[in-house]
């Protein structure tokens, strides 16, 4: 990466990584890859935000209800076929190239930011 493509710290704070609470998944069949329609809840300030996350390889349905992810919260909402996702939730390919969540190890209050 050159200096050129190098981001700044200012950049960095422009990109508003928030903790959210999974509180509902619902199977996303109209897909294309195979994915689920979450619901996140961010808390009072931010409230229960839309995403769809290509991560059916790695968790069913219940392995995600109630679970602590990352997402970016302040992208502009994005039509993903029917579905209009509002947040985008964070996470890495696996050595399969399947998505594994960014995780949290330890229970942190919804609606915290990343630092």
């Amino acid at each position: 990466m050159s200096n050129d493509e190098q981001a700044t710290f200012d950049d960095f704070l422009k990109v508003d990584i928030r903790v959210g609470k999974i509180v509902k998944v619902d199977e996303f069949p109209e897909a294309r890859k195979p994915a689920w329609k979450l619901q996140i809840d961010f808390g009072e300030k931010i409230g229960v935000k839309k995403s769809s996350a290509q991560i059916v390889a790695n968790y069913s349905a219940d392995d995600l209800l109630g679970k602590q992810v990352m997402a970016v919260v302040n992208f502009p909402p994005r039509q993903i076929g029917p579905f209009m996702s509002e947040v985008l939730t964070l996470g890495f390919e696996d050595e399969d190239g399947n998505i594994t969540l960014a995780s949290i190890d330890k229970q942190v209050p919804i609606g915290g930011r990343l630092h």
